[in-house]
Parts: C-alpha cells; structure tokens; sequence
C-alpha cells in the first residue's frame, strides 16, 4: 500500500477526549468539536472517518466537516463506505419503513403519493430530506458530505423511484453551519412550474421549487384529519393558516365558519386560491395573530368553538427557548380566553428544543391565569414516515395537544 495512502488512513479516526461527556456514547449519532481531542485536516472534510472512544474502541463510521460544531455525523456502526451502494441500500431501507407504516396511512396516501421518505439520521443518510410530492421528489441537503455526493444520490433516487423530476432545495438556512453556499436546481435543468397536487383529497397550488420548504407541511397530514372531527357545525379559527390545510378540513367536514390567519400575504394568498379550487367557503385574513388577539376590537366577538395553533418554531435555538415559552403561554393564553365554554384547543410547537414537558407546562400555566378547567383530548406527534430515533432528541421537532376547555 503507498505510504501517502496509509498516512490518509492513519489521520482518518477521532478520539474522545478524556472525561469527555460526549452523547455518542449513550448512541447519540453526532460528535461535537470540543468532545474530541484533535481536529482532523480541512483535506477530509466532507469523507468518512472513524471515531473511536478513550479506549480505542470503534463507535462507528460518519461524515465529517471541521467547519461545523457537529464535526462527526454517524452512518453506521461498523465499517462503510459512503458510495452509491451505501446510499442505495439506505434508501432501500426507508421505503421499506414506509411500506411497512401504510396500515396507518391517511386515505388515499398510497395513490397520491405524498409523503417523506427519507429523515436524515433517522435513516441513516445525515443531513438529508427527501419529500415525495406524486411524481417529483424535494430534496434538501444539509450536510457537507451528503452535498458532495449530491449528483450521486440524485442518481440513486432517479435509480430506485424513477420520479420525473428531482428538485434540490438547498437553501436552508441550516447550511450555514456547515459552510454551505445556498442553491436550488433541479436534476434535469428545467424549471418546476407551479401546479395543483392532490394531497389527502384536496387540491393544493403548490411551487415546490420556490416555496416553504419543500413546499407542505407533510408533518401535519395526520393532525389535519384529526381536528376536522371536532368542527362539525362549530365556529372555527385557524390561526397561523400558512396554505390554509386545516381551514380546508374544518370546512369540508361541515364547520359553520372557519377564519385563517397568517402575518404572510403569500399564505394567505395561496390560501384563498385553495379554498376557491376546492370550492369550500372561508375566511382568510393577513394579521399578526398575537397583534389580532390583543386588539380591544376582538373583545365583543362571540368566542369561538375550535381554536387551531400551529405557529411557526418560536425557539430556532437554545438560546431562544426562554423567549419562547414566555411567547407560547402567551398565545395559548389568548386563545383560551376567546374559546367557548366546552371549546376544543389544538396547540402544536414545532422546535424540537422545546420538550413535551415544557409544552405541557405552558399550556398549564395559559390555562391557571385563564381560569379553563382544560382537559387532554388527544396527544399529537409528528407521523412515522418522519421517524424519532430514541438517542437523539433532536429527530423529534413536532409535539402538540387537543384539549377541551370548560
């Protein structure tokens, strides 16, 4: 073996620091800088390297990057190679988790097609989201290694799913940490053209290639169902409306009148244009909806019936979660005292910093100073095509309640 190879070899393992409280040993997937003793060369960012514990002892093959805090991201316990066949039979992997949840699956979900497929660690591809809207795949890279490999996995998903077009949203903001420039292309060079995509049976306008995202809110299918039960009949508001998804199912399972909120005109826009194609009545109206609550206008409303909260992540960092809850207790607040007696509260939080606990504990102390008896409905998740891996909290985001107050 040439000596410049073996000297590669040798330089590509980390080593747990002494005394080091490093997650990875608790089967966290990701190393940080400061758990380790020294920094591999620049050369291997974006490679696969070893990581080994203060014993020697492998903990696994992952990614690299000394550019990003999270320097190590693991792909397997064992030996590999991050090739086309790695890449494949990941993918092989997820869908086959997918099949596996289609029992659970909202109706008609195996026809339209729209769905995650891949969740970064949770399916062994760090750094990677893969969202299946009918024929075309979204997808988002978010990891050095994952993005010098990008026409690669494109390949592999062309390969194995045969979509018509593969539209790479690498714009989020996530890519920073990573030391990533900003790009949205799609693999065949064409432009993506906005157009209506059925999802559990109602019409979005949806532009994959310049939207939110990756252009829906998958997370939520589930939750949309689960309301609508509620709305029967009932005085509905949908505040944080973005497409309007639950203001579409509240009024197609017979809501007396449904309102959705949004401080973004584009949301809104979109909102009454799927309404109009879906031929359902609501309301949409441009407001902050902290503003809205506030205003001594909304003091002589009738209260409301059903009262949706799915506000965009308040805590985009740890840093950010005190002023979060503070912002959380607010709004549920509000929304408690504007609900009807017998009413029924749906309240989500999407940052995955703020734990099930701290929801719970927020929404107790919304409902001591609104004076509500309140009491759980139903515990809301995100959908197993978005799967939590028990060793890393930070796989789980999405966590909500339906309550009825009295």
């Amino acid at each position: 073996m040439p000596a410049a190879i073996k000297k590669r070899m040798t330089l590509s393992s980390l080593k747990l620091r002494a005394n080091a409280k490093a997650r990875v040993l608790s089967g966290h997937p990701w190393v940080f800088a400061n758990e380790v003793e020294a920094l591999l060369p620049a050369e291997l960012d974006g490679e696969v390297v070893e990581c080994r514990d203060r014993a020697g002892r492998l903990l696994g093959t992952g990614i690299y990057n000394s550019k990003s805090q999270i320097i190590w991201r693991r792909l397997s316990r064992d030996r590999v190679t991050l090739d086309a066949a790695y890449l494949r039979a990941a993918l092989d992997r997820a869908l086959a988790k997918r099949a596996a949840n289609e029992g659970s699956a909202v109706p008609g979900e195996a026809a339209e097609k729209c769905r995650r497929l891949v969740w970064s660690e949770s399916d062994d591809l760090p750094g990677v989201v893969v969202d299946q809207f009918g024929d075309t795949l979204v997808v988002q890279i978010q990891s050095m290694a994952m993005d010098k490999r990008a026409t690669l996995l494109g390949d592999v998903l062309a390969e194995t799913l045969k979509p018509g077009e593969i539209i790479f949203r690498n714009d989020a903001p996530i890519r920073r940490l990573e030391g990533l420039p900003f790009s949205v292309s799609t693999r065949s060079g064409r432009t993506w053209e906005p157009r209506w995509v059925r999802i559990d049976g109602f019409d979005y306008w949806l532009d994959l290639q310049n939207g939110q995202k990756t252009g829906f809110y998958l997370d939520q299918r589930f939750q949309h169902r689960a309301m609508a039960k509620y709305c029967a009949g009932k005085r509905v508001l949908d505040a944080f409306c973005n497409q309007g998804a639950f203001a579409l199912h509240a009024a197609k399972a017979g809501a007396a009148r449904v309102l959705g909120l949004d401080s973004a005109g584009d949301a809104i826009a979109a909102a009454k244009r799927n309404a109009m194609r879906n031929s359902l009545t609501i309301e949409f109206a441009g407001a902050n909806v902290f503003d809205w609550f506030n205003d001594p206008a909304r003091s002589a409303d009738p209260p409301w019936d059903v009262i949706i909260l799915d506000p965009p992540p308040f805590a985009k960092s740890k840093s950010a979660l005190e002023g979060a809850l503070r912002g959380y207790k607010e709004i549920n607040l509000r929304a408690l005292q504007r609900l009807a007696p017998g009413g029924v509260l749906a309240t989500y939080t999407c940052s995955h910093h703020m734990q099930d606990a701290e929801l719970r504990g927020v929404l107790a102390d919304a409902a001591a100073d609104a004076k509500r008896k309140v009491q759980i409905l139903e515990w809301a998740h995100q959908p197993a095509d978005h799967p939590v891996l028990i060793t890393m909290p930070e796989s789980e985001y999405l966590r909500g309640y339906i309550v009825r107050a009295e």
